[in-house]
C-alpha cells in the first residue's frame, strides 16, 4: 500500500514563505486601513452631534477635523484669491474659487472654498465673482486637499497667474508670512447667497472595501499555503 510523505523542497519553501509573509501583510495593511477609517467616522459623528468645530488662532490638527463641520468669522481677502483650474459642474467646465479669509481678532487665514463658477468669457479671462466685505461669518466642512502627483506625467505651466492647477495649501502658506490653517473649508450649500454652485460630495465610507481587500489578501495566504502543502506531499510505494 502507498503512504504520503511530507517532502518540502528548500526553493519553492523560501518563495512560499516571502509570498506569504506579502500576502499577510498586506491584508493585515487594509485591515488596519479599515479600523482607522472606521474610527474616524465614529469621531466624526460624535463631532457632529456637538455641533460645528469654531475655527480661531490656533492652528488645528487636520486629521481630527478632516470632514467635520466648522465654523469661523472674519474677513475675506479678496487679492489674495485663486481659482483652481478643471473643475466640472453638470458636465460643464469651470473652476472653484478659493478666497483667504482672515480669522477675526489673529493673523491666521484659512482658505474657504467657495464653490464652482463657469468659463463665462473663455478660458482666457478669470471669472467674475463678488466677495462679500467685512466681518462674515462663514460654515461649512474642513476638508484637507490631497495632491496626488503621477509618477511621469509632465507638469504643465499655469496659464493664468491666478489659475492654479489643485488646492495646495502649503504652496499658499509659502507665499505668506503669516500662518495658515492646514484645513479648507468647504463652504456650505446655503450659508450665503452669491451665484457660486456648492455640490460637494458627501465623504466616502470605505471601510466596507478595506475589509473586502483585507479577507481577498488572507484568502489568498490560505490559498497558497494549502497548495504549498499538498505539492509537498508526495506517495511513497511501501517495501
Amino acid at each position: 500500500m502507498p503512504r504520503l510523505r511530507f517532502e518540502p523542497r528548500l526553493l519553492p519553501t523560501l518563495a512560499t514563505l516571502l509570498l506569504l509573509a506579502a500576502l499577510v501583510r498586506l491584508g493585515v495593511w487594509q485591515a488596519d486601513k479599515g479600523e482607522r477609517r472606521a474610527a474616524e467616522i465614529a469621531q466624526h459623528s460624535l463631532r457632529a452631534q456637538l455641533g460645528p468645530y469654531a475655527l480661531g488662532a490656533q492652528l488645528v490638527d487636520p486629521d481630527l477635523l478632516q470632514d467635520a463641520p466648522v465654523t469661523v468669522r472674519g474677513s475675506y481677502e479678496p487679492a489674495h484669491q485663486f481659482f483652481v483650474d478643471n473643475r466640472q459642474e453638470g458636465g460643464k467646465p469651470g473652476v472653484h474659487v478659493v478666497t483667504p479669509l482672515r480669522i477675526e481678532g489673529s493673523a491666521v487665514r484659512v482658505l474657504v472654498n467657495r464653490g464652482w463658477v463657469g468659463w463665462s468669457q473663455g478660458r482666457q479671462v478669470l471669472p467674475v465673482v463678488t466677495t462679500p466685505a467685512g466681518v462674515v461669518q462663514v460654515t461649512g466642512v474642513a476638508t484637507v486637499p490631497h495632491n496626488k502627483n503621477f509618477f511621469l506625467m509632465p507638469s504643465h505651466a499655469e496659464s493664468l497667474p491666478r489659475l492654479w492647477s489643485q488646492l495646495d495649501v502649503a504652496r499658499f502658506a509659502r507665499e505668506r508670512a503669516d500662518p495658515v490653517q492646514p484645513v479648507v473649508v468647504l463652504q456650505g450649500q446655503n450659508d450665503v447667497a452669491d451665484g457660486l454652485i456648492r455640490n460637494w460630495q458627501a465623504p466616502e465610507d470605505r471601510v466596507a472595501k478595506h475589509q473586502s481587500y483585507a479577507l481577498q489578501w488572507f484568502g489568498m495566504a490560505v490559498a497558497l499555503l494549502v497548495f504549498y502543502l499538498v505539492a509537498s506531499v508526495h506517495t511513497v510505494e511501501r517495501a
